[in-house]
């Protein structure tokens, strides 16, 4: 190598080590809120065989659109994509037909409302984002498609975010417009809390404690961000036991073919 690349080379490097050293002896940025340690929900789908219990992610689902679907959306999951979740294809379209979309143009030119359909997205509460947060003081509602694998913690976050809206402990003072809670990072928070006793009234007679809806909710938003995880995780355990018998089956072969060589 000619001796100019070779110094090239040394230079970049020299370079490189000073860039690190640099960032490293820079000081680091404090955390924006302390570490919230959260509570283990043990929800049916953790672990390597869980499933979704379906009954709660259907009482998860009237949760959602009782009580977060006004502010929050689910741009991912269209109403047909409930037929995965037990639901017949009456109870999907009777769903689906119990909002109303914006559609067109017709024939005149003109945009139009219609029921929804199976096909159609979940409708978002808000036109628009400015109008999201026109309608929350400022503050913009998130989606919520993937928010269990958006937020570190998952389900269980979800769950203690739920159920985590307590009085402020003596000497912590909460800015105007915003409420404590014990698991959120920093402990305050602009959404109001959003559950009260018995404020659904589930199909199946289930109790409608907070506990009970945050559970469920958080259930039903895990699948929404996961759907395929069962299937998934099926598959897995399949190549696991094919790739171990023929793994065995590789080493008897291996065993018999070797047998005479001493």
């Amino acid at each position: 190598m000619p001796r100019h690349s070779l110094k090239a080379v040394a230079a970049a490097a020299a370079a490189l080590l000073l860039g690190a050293a640099a960032a490293a002896l820079a000081p680091q940025p404090a955390r924006a809120a302390e570490e919230v340690s959260l509570p283990n929900t043990h929800f049916s789908f953790e672990g390597v065989f869980g499933t979704y219990d379906r009954a709660s992610a259907q009482r998860g689902l009237q949760v959602y659109m009782e009580i977060c679907s006004n502010c929050h959306s689910l741009h991912l999951l269209s109403y047909r994509n409930l037929r995965e979740l037990g639901l017949s294809d009456a109870e999907v379209r009777a769903i689906a037909a119990t909002v109303q979309v914006k559609d067109g143009p017709n024939d005149d030119g003109e945009m139009f409302e219609r029921p929804g359909r199976p096909s159609d997205r979940f409708r978002s509460p808000f036109p628009n984002e400015q109008a999201a947060r026109a309608a929350n003081n400022g503050a913009l509602p998130p989606d919520l498609s993937v928010i269990v694998k958006a937020r570190a913690g998952g389900a269980d976050y979800i769950h203690a975010l739920l159920t985590g809206y307590t009085d402020p402990p003596a000497g912590v003072e909460v800015m105007e417009g915003m409420h404590y809670n014990r698991y959120f990072p920093g402990h305050q928070i602009a959404m109001a809390p959003p559950l009260n006793e018995d404020q659904v009234a589930f199909h199946d007679g289930t109790p409608a404690t907070v506990e009970q809806m945050s559970r469920d909710v958080a259930t039903f938003l895990a699948w929404a961000a996961e759907p395929e995880l069962e299937e998934r995780r099926s598959l897995g355990v399949k190549i696991l036991l094919f790739l171990t018998i023929l793994g065995g089956l590789a080493y008897a072969v291996k065993r018999k073919v070797w047998a005479d060589v001493h």
